[in-house]
């Protein structure tokens, strides 16, 4: 697989043995990582770095394999991705703890980082995260821990009707982006490099659940837990209308039950944004999460 070659803001940095496309504001304050869901890229997350970047120090990236980073078989484990991370602090020369915003696959990643870490996690945001306790909250057909491992499975053929209505869905994510922001964005998810990563990115789902039940307890720090309950037209490609309903209804059931388990946990609900566009639409509300220090961005 090629990796695109022209991006509009942001560069490829050495990390590790590999080159990671990064976007890093000029040190302003506390440094936020943002970790994308799969499928996703950091550059989803411009709306937030523009309202942010003034007060704190935010940082987005493409993990190996994924948008503008250099190539890498996929999937990879969390202690990989995990690890990367480490080198990337590193190559940008962040020492401090860091706030670590991660979007579903990307919230795993940041709950693995801080497992291991833990000292170098000061807030941790996670956007409809997937979770070790995901498997006891929805129904047996979108359960991870059921499905065969296929490390190998090819992404099936989508028919065009199927790609056009994910490019609409996708044009009014990115609709109130910058013009040149948003056309990228919108030809890197679409463009057939790069298209089925979020796929690959998931193929391990189960052994990543194994392990996050086998990595410990989290850090004690201050974490929101964001979910989005509204559904696109995208959803409706994969998931039948009823048991979308019923994922929606069991996801909100496990991620109340994590906030009544832990006084540091707090809990945001999003009726007006999916589980895939919530950080592209809402950006005030993700921006309110991982600078909460900062004047309230969220809409009135």
């Amino acid at each position: 697989m090629s990796i695109p070659i022209t991006w509009p803001v942001g560069d490829r940095v050495a990390v590790g043995a590999r080159t990671l496309w990064t976007l890093r504001a000029e040190p302003a304050g506390d440094p936020i990582l943002f970790l994308p869901g799969a499928g996703s890229f950091g550059l989803d997350f411009y709306r937030v770095y523009e309202l942010i970047e003034e007060h704190c120090t935010p940082m987005l990236y493409d993990r190996a394999g994924t948008g503008w980073s250099e190539d890498v078989a996929l999937p990879r484990t969390l202690d990989e991705v995990t690890d990367e991370i480490t080198d990337l602090l590193s190559a940008l020369g962040v020492e401090s703890a860091v706030t670590l915003v991660g979007h579903s696959l990307g919230g795993a990643y940041a709950q693995r980082f801080a497992q291991r870490f833990p000292e170098r996690v000061a807030r941790l945001v996670l956007i409809d995260p997937l979770h070790q306790d995901w498997d006891d909250f929805v129904p047996p057909e979108l359960q991870f821990g059921a499905a065969p491992v296929t490390e190998n499975a090819q992404m099936p053929e989508l028919p065009a009707e199927a790609i056009d209505q994910i490019r609409t869905a996708m044009e009014i994510a990115f609709s109130d982006f910058p013009a040149e922001i948003g056309k990228a964005a919108l030809d890197l998810h679409m463009g057939t490099e790069r298209f089925p990563v979020g796929f690959r990115e998931g193929l391990n789902a189960a052994h990543l659940l194994n392990e996050l039940r086998e990595g410990g307890p989290l850090p004690e720090v201050p974490t929101q837990l964001i979910s989005a309950t509204g559904t696109d037209a995208q959803q409706g490609l994969f998931v039948p209308a009823d048991l979308l309903r019923q994922q929606l209804e069991g996801s909100e059931r496990l991620y109340d039950n994590i906030a009544e388990r832990h006084s540091w946990v707090e809990r945001v609900t999003v009726p007006d944004a999916s589980h895939a566009n919530l950080p592209m639409v809402r950006p005030d509300i993700v921006a309110a999460g991982a600078a909460p220090v900062m004047p309230d961005h969220r809409q009135r």
